[in-house]
């Protein structure tokens, strides 16, 4: 068995494929990289088998009719071999010097008796645009440098949510948990980080520089006007993690984590809410009505805080409703520079 699994789905990711690998080869042999190509037109796939010849003991290639982000990310689950899981988008890289942490640490973890579920790290924002950098990290958060359970978390801020960047979960758990992925949607990274917390009953955060989130591409799935466009799949995703997890089935000793999982949900209530706003159309806003009602008749108790929170403000009545929701949107957009 491998210690762990990084795959990489792979779409028309030709041009910029070359540099993700190679900052993940530096895992050495205890490391299996699985490059998914999703049916890609460009050389792609050409590429990932060159470097599947190259490093056989390493890197896997797995071809597919295109399936999307969520399948590719679905073909490496099913086909780890890496006590741990970790996807790395084509367009993104990890650090050198943080991976070489994180191994080690892993490797502390695979001797453990009952090895840790999820381990955090942080996760940088490169804005190619402006070639700024915006670190998102979970100091304070978090108990640092320790293995830890959900009752000892702090509050997460609206800015320091846990996306994919950040989490590296033990294979199993995802397993055992039955997250499969939709096909042909894009934002389907929310629910890979958000279904199977409930099953992670120990957690360990190192405060490492770790995962560098590439922003800047016009095609980019979170470029402003392509998810206008996507806003379908966005709440499609939304309604998916609606239905994913019951918040008050959570144990006692999960109360920290449904305070969490709520605010998150809240977010992509906001998100939807936001973008639907943004077409301005008579369709969207009955989508964005419809959606909230979706949300009402499946939990009237998080239909209710929701509507309390952010994500209300979102949803405001009329033409000075929605203009308030554009002027937050933006103000927010200028602080965190999400995309």
């Amino acid at each position: 068995m491998k210690l762990i699994t990084f795959t990489v789905p792979c779409y028309n990711s030709a041009a910029y494929m070359d540099r993700c690998i190679k900052t993940l080869l530096p895992a050495g042999e205890d490391a299996e990289i699985i490059l998914v190509d999703d049916g890609s037109k460009d050389e792609t796939g050409a590429i990932a088998d060159a470097w599947a010849e190259k490093y056989p003991t390493i890197i896997r290639v797995i071809h597919q009719e295109n399936g999307g982000h969520g399948e590719g990310v679905n073909q490496g689950i099913r086909n780890a071999s890496g006590m741990y899981f970790k996807v790395v988008d084509s367009d993104d890289w990890l650090d050198a010097d943080a991976l070489q942490k994180v191994m080690a640490k892993l490797r502390e973890f695979a001797a453990m008796p009952q090895p840790v579920d999820l381990l955090l790290c942080n996760y940088v924002y490169e804005h190619t645009v402006d070639n700024t950098h915006h670190t998102v990290r979970y100091t304070g958060i978090l108990p640092q440098d320790k293995v830890f359970t959900w009752q000892d978390i702090g509050h997460f801020p609206p800015s320091q949510n846990i996306l994919m960047h950040s989490v590296i979960y033990r294979t199993q758990i995802l397993r055992d948990c039955g997250l499969r992925l939709p096909k042909h949607t894009f934002y389907v990274d929310n629910v890979f980080v958000y279904l199977p917390l409930p099953s992670c009953r120990s957690l360990y955060y190192m405060d490492l520089d770790l995962y560098r989130y590439f922003i800047g591409r016009e095609d980019q799935s979170v470029n402003e006007k392509v998810m206008v466009k996507r806003v379908d799949q966005q709440v499609r995703v939304t309604k998916l993690m609606i239905t994913a997890v019951n918040l008050y089935a959570l144990p006692p000793e999960q109360k920290k984590l449904r305070a969490y999982m709520f605010n998150y949900l809240s977010m992509m209530m906001t998100i939807s809410s936001v973008f639907l706003t943004m077409d301005g159309s008579a369709e969207a806003l009955a989508k964005k009505a419809e959606l909230w009602q979706f949300l009402k008749l499946h939990d009237r108790r998080v239909y209710r805080r929701c509507v309390a929170s952010v994500a209300g403000l979102c949803n405001l009545p009329g033409k000075a409703g929605r203009g308030i929701t554009l002027w937050g949107y933006r103000v927010a957009q200028k602080i965190f520079k999400f995309n």
